[in-house]
């Protein structure tokens, strides 16, 4: 069980070291699509940290309580006002963005025993143990940062 948890952290410290690193790619990369008519790698970037924080203030509250978590925000909607967000902003304000919120829900869920990652709750009608959501969300991670790595080639 320690090695969920230990499996979970560490994806998220090494996210917030990657997506540091990418401070030193050019802003011609920051701006290219990850594929033809697809977001640009700040867009892509840019829409991880409104799901962060829908974690840390709508999902983590409410893992240990019995009761029913709040219905999740629009996904089109979220994901459109980050994108348009991420790509009138900076490099550094995105990254930025991201380190921040990723780094509060790294020291939110740092605290969880091994009984709490392996404890059960309910989205809708399926059941998930606390590490199997996690580890959904480091899968997303994981595709974007795929698709990242293959258009910058870093």
């Amino acid at each position: 069980m320690q090695q969920d948890k230990t499996y979970v952290i560490k994806h998220y410290e090494k996210s917030i070291d990657w997506i540091s690193e990418l401070r030193s790619i050019s802003e011609d990369q920051w701006r290219m699509p990850i594929e033809p008519g697809k977001w640009t790698v700040a867009e892509v970037i840019g829409h991880l940290p409104p799901w962060d924080e829908f974690v840390l203030h709508h999902r983590i509250p409410f893992l240990f309580t019995g009761e029913c978590l709040p219905k999740g925000p629009d996904v089109t909607h979220l994901n459109t006002l980050a994108a348009k967000k991420s790509s009138e902003q900076s490099m550094d304000e995105t990254i930025t963005d991201f380190i921040s919120t990723r780094s509060q829900l790294l020291q939110a869920i740092q605290p969880f025993t091994d009984d709490q990652w392996q404890q059960s709750f309910k989205i809708g009608q399926s059941e998930l143990t606390i590490v199997d959501y996690f580890v959904g969300l480091i899968n997303h991670d994981s595709h974007h940062f795929s698709q990242i790595q293959h258009v910058i080639h870093v």
